[in-house]
């Protein structure tokens, strides 16, 4: 459908990109974004998504909104705590454009719903601080075909990157960058060692530009890279992510065939 005058006025400096243009404004206004997590990295991806005018937004998450959240989870407020965080940021989302539909999914992704969830958008984001979930999640992606934008932060270091291995090689997989997932002992999470709460907004807001990227086919993906941010240093770099032959999951051999693992 042609874009009605508010539309032009509110999207205005998309439309004014060469590289997007009224028809890339079109495409995100028809697409579906599944956000996992309305946390720290949630927060400001969703808002974000629907200032652009994503046209639909699907939020996972079972949580409540708590006081050490406000730290970093910039969707809710004060008012907010108690209330479930898919309600907050769906409010907060709302507040930002009215036209965004976003849906609730009060349900944490486990094995028996993350198909059909994933299955009904068109793009998935990773906004978990979990590695049970990133690992489902990823495999979920691959089986129903659709691109995982995945971030990850802790302390004063994150990470970026975009997963495509449904579309084959050299496509990777976040299980061809990390094939298991470390013990629990190494792999605190931000409860438990921290995180500066600004560096939710930074790597949230790239995961956001992944994501409008990969919905308008637009610049250059960033699947076979991971970006690393560490704020302490003010540095930014890239990293090679090679497809893993022997990846499980896949690999020219790959043994995992259903998210029972």
């Amino acid at each position: 459908m042609p874009l009605d005058d508010s539309q032009l006025d509110r999207y205005a400096r998309h439309i004014i990109l060469r590289e997007v243009g009224g028809a890339g404004q079109q495409r995100l206004l028809a697409s579906k974004v599944l956000v996992v997590g309305a946390g720290g990295l949630g927060s400001p991806l969703i808002l974000y998504l629907a200032a652009a005018g994503i046209g639909t937004i699907g939020v996972v998450d079972d949580d409540t909104v708590s006081l050490s959240n406000l730290q970093r989870q910039i969707a809710h407020r004060t008012a907010d705590i108690g209330a479930l965080k898919t309600a907050s940021v769906a409010a907060a989302a709302g507040a930002i454009n009215p036209d965004v539909k976003i849906v609730e999914h009060r349900v944490r992704l486990d094995a028996a719903n993350a198909m059909e969830l994933v299955s009904a958008y068109d793009v998935v984001c990773d906004g978990s601080d979990n590695f049970t979930t990133r690992y489902l999640l990823n495999d979920a992606c691959y089986f129903a075909g659709k691109p995982l934008v995945s971030g990850a932060i802790l302390q004063f270091s994150g990470q970026v990157s975009v997963f495509k291995a449904h579309l084959g090689a050299p496509h990777p997989c976040y299980r061809c960058l990390f094939a298991e997932p470390p013990p629990p002992d190494l792999a605190p999470n931000c409860a438990e060692a921290g995180v500066l709460g600004a560096l939710a907004g930074v790597v949230g807001s790239l995961q956001a530009v992944e994501a409008l990227k990969e919905v308008m086919g637009i610049g250059q993906s960033l699947s076979g890279r991971l970006l690393l941010y560490d704020a302490l240093d003010t540095t930014i770099r890239t990293i090679g992510v090679p497809r893993d032959p022997d990846c499980p999951l896949c690999g020219l051999h790959a043994t995992i065939r259903d998210l029972s693992r």
